[in-house]
């Protein structure tokens, strides 16, 4: 048995929603735009009240998004899918007063963070005749959910001691360079004699050279270069615009700046170098790595703190 409400009824039931779930209810008319809104809708900085002309639910989208939320609302009030929920961000206030004259009473959207996302659920509503004339929606925001997501991201494509890219990063750094073409130059770097010194000074120390000599890796990049940690002991640097000799030029400057910078404090303090492996970006990520940790197994074969090319006496 269904049970019609009244308009009285509908609009309680209207009040109970917005204060109890913190939804903003919406009317839409058959062609998508805002009837009524309800009042914590101003939250988001609009106010509709003094609109000479109704807005359409597409101006509450950032440009970019409009497109997809105007698809969606389209399929309902065509009747071509009843359910699922629609997110998209919230427009700026900046934004919003480029397209439009309504005022803007919001002072959180001036911070410089992005877009507030939100998610729109709509149903269709049917009148006598079977037809439909307009949707009733309810958007809730999902910023919390969004940044989650982020931080979730962030997390795992980050060194947690670093904070620099990890491996899996880098990885899919080199793989979209392999796509363009490759011939970049990978290098990889290390710290020497990092076992020896975990076994003498403990897992702390080894962790604070770890972590100042991926601050000092940062100092030493230049403007395009992009660093990450490979394992807890090498690291990987990709540069993008240069050739082996201008790649092996500055890593010896990184190297010997490294040496120069560490000298030990006392004697009892460890004496610490750094090592690198170079190798172009070709054939796959798997072989590029390979062939730059194989130049760092021949720079520390070599003594330590130093640069070398796997194949490669001669740098053309």
């Amino acid at each position: 048995m269904k049970i019609g409400l009244s308009d009285v009824e509908g609009r309680v039931l209207h009040g109970l929603l917005e204060e109890t779930s913190g939804d903003i209810v919406i009317r839409l008319d058959r062609r998508g735009f805002i009837i009524h809104a309800s009042a914590n809708i101003a939250e988001l900085g609009f106010d509709f009240s003094s609109a000479l002309l109704l807005p359409h639910i597409t101006d509450l989208a950032e440009p970019d998004h409009a497109g997809f939320l105007g698809q969606h609302v389209s399929a309902v009030l065509e009747g071509r899918t009843h359910t699922g929920w629609a997110e998209f961000p919230v427009i700026a206030c900046a934004e919003r007063d480029r397209r439009c004259d309504t005022p803007c009473h919001d002072t959180s959207c001036h911070d410089t963070q992005s877009g507030r996302w939100h998610a729109l659920s709509l149903r269709p509503m049917i009148d006598h005749d079977g037809n439909i004339d307009g949707a009733m929606c309810l958007m809730r925001s999902v910023q919390q959910v969004r940044l989650l997501e982020g931080e979730l991201h962030n997390r795992a494509v980050t060194d947690p001691l670093t904070g620099l890219a990890n491996r899996q990063a880098f990885c899919a750094s080199l793989r979209r360079h392999l796509a363009g073409g490759g011939g970049q130059v990978a290098g990889v770097f290390a710290v020497d004699g990092m076992r020896a010194l975990l076994l003498r000074y403990g897992q702390r120390t080894a962790d604070e050279v770890v972590w100042g000599f991926a601050r000092f890796l940062e100092t030493m990049a230049l403007p395009g270069h992009e660093v990450a940690q490979l394992d807890g002991e090498r690291f990987g640097v990709l540069l993008p615009a240069m050739s082996l000799r201008t790649a092996r030029e500055w890593a010896q400057d990184v190297t010997q700046t490294f040496g120069t910078l560490a000298v030990p404090a006392s004697t009892r303090a460890p004496q610490l170098t750094a090592s690198a492996g170079l190798a172009r970006v070709e054939c796959t990520v798997d072989w590029s790595l390979r062939e730059a940790e194989l130049g760092l197994v021949l720079a520390r074969a070599g003594g330590g703190g130093q640069v070398a090319i796997a194949g490669h006496r001669r740098v053309a």
